[in-house]
């Protein structure tokens, strides 16, 4: 998980009780994924209750990052960020975040919020995004206990989508340093092969470096039942096209079809567009790809 120092039930969140939006419950989703898991949260408009409170959000009058006060419905903030795009600079000035972490959650959730909350932009109807989503956790409330109820419910939802979203950049961040690994590896041996050594995300890191000039044309690695397999490289990310197909002889053949074929048993499946073809294990599939005369240097 991309956190640092993450405490644990020492931190007390105060916000608005009623109706909530997607704001207030991201800024304390961002909280409890980032700062302190088992923060708690009250919710009123009581003031001294807000005073008492280690964070308030949303409510208050007051946008001090100092002293943890993220709220922006004052005259006196001008600014674009709702109080979840608040939370989330302040989480990253205090160096919470991975590096890169912010950017990532920025453009793909938070600034979305603040725009919506900031009258910037309007839901589109029949889409559920995360605002509608969030909206929908206040129908059918009808007390400040029911709304208190269903806001931690709303904040359960968000903080799974934050977690997902710092695994999701945590595995690009992996998969960039084994891809680049790889493609050095095989420019130092002028091998037409990208070796990676598990399963990653590795088309995006791979063109990003360069890829679509790069002297590799085939993908292999493990997969997670075991089997090897071996994926033409596209000529550009997003290409069904390939740099180098797989062989013609191969394409749609399954099983003792393909182990015929190629002359190795374990032979499993070549893909009938012929970008990727899976072997029972590691010694087939390097077998297979040598009896068509295409071999690691």
């Amino acid at each position: 998980m991309t956190t640092q120092n993450r405490t644990h039930g020492t931190t007390h969140v105060a916000t608005h009780n009623g109706p909530f939006h997607a704001d207030d419950v991201l800024a304390v989703a961002l909280i409890r994924s980032f700062l302190d898991e088992g923060a708690t949260v009250s919710r009123s408009r009581d003031k001294e209750q807000h005073a008492a409170a280690d964070i308030v959000v949303d409510v208050g009058g007051t946008f001090d990052a100092a002293s943890r006060r993220f709220d922006h419905h004052q005259a006196s903030y001008t600014g674009p960020l709702s109080s979840a795009g608040m939370v989330l600079a302040w989480l990253d000035e205090e160096g919470r975040l991975a590096v890169g972490l912010r950017t990532m959650l920025h453009e793909r959730l938070v600034a979305y919020v603040d725009d919506v909350d900031n009258g910037r932009v309007e839901p589109r109807a029949h889409v559920p995004d995360f605002t509608t989503l969030v909206g929908g956790y206040n129908r059918g409330c009808h007390t400040l206990a029911e709304f208190d109820a269903r806001f931690e419910e709303a904040v359960a939802m968000a903080l799974a989508t934050v977690r997902g979203l710092a695994l999701e950049h945590a595995e690009l961040t992996e998969a960039d340093a084994v891809v680049g690994a790889a493609m050095e590896a095989a420019e130092s041996v002028g091998s037409v092969f990208l070796e990676l050594p598990r399963y990653v995300r590795w088309k995006g890191p791979y063109f990003a470096r360069g890829g679509a000039t790069h002297l590799t044309e085939y993908a292999v690695l493990p997969g997670m039942d075991g089997s090897w397999r071996v994926l033409g490289i596209p000529p550009e990310e997003g290409s069904f096209a390939q740099k180098r197909p797989l062989p013609e002889a191969w394409a749609g053949l399954v099983d003792e079809e393909l182990s015929v074929v190629t002359g190795v048993p374990g032979s499993r499946f070549c893909h009938k567009n012929r970008f990727i073809a899976v072997f029972d294990t590691e010694q087939a599939m390097w077998a297979a790809l040598a009896g068509v005369g295409i071999t690691r240097p």
